[in-house]
């Protein structure tokens, strides 16, 4: 592994994710860095907060410990947890699951009271604050992703919660307090529960596994049990060793969706060790950043940063569907590949000439062919292909006319045809005599680096594609005036 990426867990702090107007700081992008390389390879990282918000944290956990402690161990009917789908943007307040021997009380800004309930039951202290910490962190780690993928400043804003709310909205996001396997819960009798050779309990969970369809996910427990699956099909212990001030941070299936399978969400799983002489069980604070119910998932902003997009992720799907709907996981992604990062063509340059620490870490994703999101040719078809179509349209639109660009299925018959599509648009539009004017899958490949040294200011064959197999001779010859 250490030669293929991370050799081990990514560790961030959170002040280095904090982005600021003009060239971003030599800490910002290497933390960019670690972070996604550590969402590729482990489907999850750490992040470090200021004292002064772990004192905040540590002081969370306390509360629940206590919240949970007076709760009542059978809890009324109407309390217990029915995984309804359609109520994911309407929890609040206490709820338990004896299945996986789990209390839940969430808090959800515009609907979960702060005062205390029917002025008997106080709710864990210190939510609104903690809420507000977890979330600003889960916004930077989500900008933090983007920029690491080339998209615009801030791409998610329009399916996020407005900061702060409008009067009488209620928050998508939510801030679950958790407890897991507390004594006087009768949760026992419905988990399977395993003795050591050293006499321990350990209770192995019902499913292998959970999948949050989040955005970004933010946890901080107060005892070791937290495991996710790498990309080699391993469980990870995350929480093992973490210290008063860090957090586990990672991705969901929203975020998934959003990106186009470009960001893979964590399948994660929690155990509880050593029980039997555990009082309070294992208590998390648990945020996961949400989008909004009325919005729409789409991959407009990967299609606009040139990113391939397959034909599952073409149609955007409204939120609430998506809430709703079971994402089996052996459909939604291969566990055995690895996850497609690298950095974009417009930052490597100046990542490298910026920060000596990166070069390494660059020089063996470019040594692994797994890491490459796409191959060389690939990658230029799609980069001509944006090119172009930005000419194609910045002409068009000054002569008023409404384009159409058929696929690569249909340029196969348009090509040896006089009246297809792509002939009628070059005469329409008066497209410059002696410039091709074809899909750039038409063209062949050595003819892909003339075209966009002619159509793209700037740019050069070393620009983050991988040429070397390519002849020098090859990649100066330009194909177009």
């Amino acid at each position: 592994m250490a030669g293929n990426g991370l050799p081990s867990l990514g560790r961030v702090k959170l002040t280095d994710l904090i982005p600021s107007e003009g060239i971003p700081s030599d800490s910002y992008k290497l933390s960019v860095s670690t972070l996604s390389q550590s969402f590729a390879q482990y489907s999850a990282a750490i992040i470090q907060f200021p004292a002064s918000d772990g004192a905040l944290l540590r002081s969370g956990l306390d509360s629940a410990r206590l919240y949970f402690q007076q709760k009542a161990a059978y809890p009324p009917e109407e309390l217990i947890h029915t995984n309804d789908s359609r109520e994911w943007c309407k929890t609040s307040g206490y709820c338990a699951d004896p299945q996986l021997w789990q209390e839940t009380y969430d808090y959800r800004p515009g609907l979960t009271p702060t005062d205390p309930i029917n002025g008997l039951e106080f709710p864990p202290g210190g939510l609104p604050d903690i809420f507000g910490l977890l979330s600003k962190a889960a916004r930077d780690v989500l900008d933090a992703i983007s920029y690491y993928l080339n998209l615009r400043s801030s791409p998610f804003t329009e399916i996020l919660d407005n900061v702060p709310l409008r009067s009488r909205e209620i928050s998508s996001s939510v801030l679950s307090v958790c407890c897991h396997a507390r004594p006087s819960f009768p949760g026992a009798q419905h988990n399977n529960l395993t003795t050591q050779d050293d006499g321990q309990l350990i209770m192995v969970p019902d499913h292998e596994h959970q999948v949050d369809k989040s955005l970004i996910s933010v946890v901080k427990s107060d005892k070791a049990g937290f495991h996710v699956r790498d990309f080699q099909g391993r469980w990870i212990l995350l929480d093992g060793d973490l210290g008063p001030q860090e957090a586990v941070v990672y991705p969901g299936l929203a975020l998934y969706q959003a990106t186009a399978g470009y960001v893979n969400p964590a399948l994660h799983r929690t155990e509880i060790n050593n029980m039997s002489g555990n009082m309070y069980g294992k208590c998390s604070l648990v945020f996961k950043l949400m989008p909004k119910s009325m919005t729409s998932l789409s991959c407009s902003e990967m299609r606009a940063a040139g990113h391939g997009v397959e034909a599952q992720f073409q149609l955007p799907i409204p939120v609430d569907d998506f809430m709703q709907r079971s994402h089996p996981t052996d459909q939604l992604f291969n566990r055995n590949t690895f996850p497609n990062f690298s950095y974009p063509p417009a930052h490597e340059d100046q990542l490298n000439a910026g920060t000596g620490s990166m070069k390494p870490l660059m020089r063996r994703r470019k040594n692994n062919t797994r890491c490459k999101p796409l191959p060389p040719s690939k990658r230029l078809r799609l980069e001509a292909q944006r090119v172009l179509k930005e000419r194609v349209l910045e002409i068009a639109d000054k002569k008023g006319i409404k384009l159409r660009f058929c696929n690569l299925k249909e340029c196969e018959n348009h090509i040896h045809a006089l009246d297809s599509p792509c002939a009628n648009i070059r005469m329409e539009i008066g497209w410059p005599h002696g410039v091709p004017f074809v899909h750039p899958h038409d063209l062949p490949n050595k003819a892909k680096i003339g075209f966009l040294e002619a159509y793209e200011p700037g740019w050069t064959a070393t620009h983050d594609m991988d040429l070397s197999l390519m002849e020098p001779a090859q990649t100066s010859q330009q194909y177009c005036n």
